[in-house]
């Protein structure tokens, strides 16, 4: 297992390019099994996840090309579906949550699809009943293996359109619903759909492929059903959660960073909330760039003078991946914020770690945790700690990265899921980082 050991306290400096959006990969790599031709995809990240992912659809029998960095070209022309029952494939999808948007492709293109219980993340519950109900709802069978926790569904008439309101607006639910909904016969209707950048970027490459979905960016989405899809080439939008991370970074650091080509008009309220922090974001072109914070930054209070809440909502709301960087970034603001978790109740309990720095953070329950911001008169203490997840290990790598003294966070595989070459890229910025 490896480990990071991290020199905090050091001021940063320069430019920082994000990486292909995760989520956003994880949706278009298993669309690829909507077509038996040749779809290209360019900016994929080179993170534990997709290639992972990228590894379970070349087992599937999916023909698998890389054209350079980033780029790959896929094509599904002798898909092996029978690999889906192998002890094999139980193993391999078990241990990572995106492999559940195989399902909806290979119902709609095979008529059926399994999928074993997902890994992932440990912050809690997080239901599928959302993307079967959506499937059963097309005319699929659904069944479930309690003993080993297999999941099914079969469809050997064909898919059939429906209308359908989603008991939550789940991204990975409607993306797996969508996928399966565009080779149905007739109309679907999907209200309540979930809306984020990555969704609106699945349902434009499904577009360019042969599909017929409407409604784009909205909670209503329609999809007129094609009796197949063609190839397409497509490019993953940046990272949104990675630029929060940045953002977080240089004022954690003081550090002035620019920023590049962050696609501001798919960034939503982020940089508004980072405001609200009292975080200066200046928009050069496509870029960010945000100076050093010499003087520290001041939480702006509501209105009426209370105190600062930020919490997580579906989209357009605030991305509930970012508020483990918001929390960190509390700790050292003038003022205090409260932050709600409202999707996860496992997310928060990090905090102990950052308690253990000498952050000031009182945890109110699963969900809620008030920051009284230090203003930097006393600064983070450097620590021994774990990486428990992805967004709570690169929330304790910022911690870390600004703490006094030489830290070492464990498990750093966890943040190697998420984050490409992350120990390179901030060493090229002036970061003290080494992996040990």
């Amino acid at each position: 297992m490896g480990v990071f050991k991290i020199e905090g306290g050091v001021s940063l400096k320069g430019e920082i390019t994000p990486q292909g959006a995760k989520n956003e990969a994880l949706q278009i790599l298993c669309a690829v099994l909507l077509t038996p031709e040749k779809v290209t995809i360019n900016n994929i990240p080179d993170i534990i996840d997709i290639n992972k992912l990228i590894t379970l659809l070349g087992n599937l029998g999916v023909k698998i090309q890389k054209n350079g960095p980033g780029s790959f070209t896929f094509q599904a022309d002798e898909v092996n579906v029978g690999y889906l029952e192998t002890e094999a494939f139980k193993k391999e999808g078990g241990s990572l949550r995106g492999s559940i948007m195989i399902v909806g492709p290979l119902l709609a293109r095979f008529g059926k699809g399994y999928i074993p219980k997902p890994g992932g993340d440990k912050i809690g519950r997080r239901r599928l009943d959302t993307h079967f109900e959506g499937f059963i709802n097309l005319g699929a069978k659904f069944r479930y293996n309690k003993e080993d926790h297999f999941y099914g569904v079969e469809a050997t008439d064909g898919l059939i359109g429906a209308d359908m309101l989603l008991d939550e607006a789940s991204v990975t639910g409607t993306a797996n619903i969508v996928m399966a909904a565009v080779l149905a016969k007739g109309t679907t209707t999907i209200y309540n759909a979930a809306c984020e950048p990555y969704l609106q970027q699945l349902c434009k490459m499904m577009n360019a492929m042969g599909a017929k979905v409407s409604g784009i960016g909205s909670n209503l989405l329609t999809i007129e059903g094609v009796e197949s899809l063609g190839g397409c080439a497509h490019r993953i939008l940046p990272d949104m959660i990675e630029i929060g991370s940045w953002i977080g970074l240089a004022a954690m650091t003081r550090s002035e960073i620019t920023i590049k080509d962050v696609s501001w008009e798919n960034l939503g309220l982020i940089p508004s909330v980072f405001r609200k922090l009292g975080i200066t974001l200046e928009k050069k072109g496509d870029d960010i760039y945000i100076p050093a914070h010499t003087d520290g930054y001041r939480v702006k209070t509501d209105i009426d003078g209370s105190i600062l809440t930020i919490s997580d909502a579906p989209w357009p709301g605030f991305t509930p991946d970012l508020l483990s960087i918001v929390l960190v970034v509390a700790t050292q603001c003038k003022g205090d914020v409260l932050i709600h978790q409202k999707m996860f109740e496992s997310r928060l309990f990090f905090v102990d770690k950052l308690i253990d720095m000498g952050a000031k953070i009182i945890l109110c329950d699963p969900h809620r945790a008030v920051v009284i911001g230090h203003d930097f008169k006393s600064q983070l203490k450097a620590t021994t700690m774990s990486s428990p997840d992805i967004r709570a290990g690169i929330s304790l790598l910022i911690a870390a990265l600004s703490a006094k003294g030489t830290s070492t966070i464990q498990n750093i595989e966890q943040i190697d899921r998420g984050y490409e070459r992350i120990d390179e890229r901030l060493r090229a910025i002036g970061a003290k980082i080494v992996r040990a």
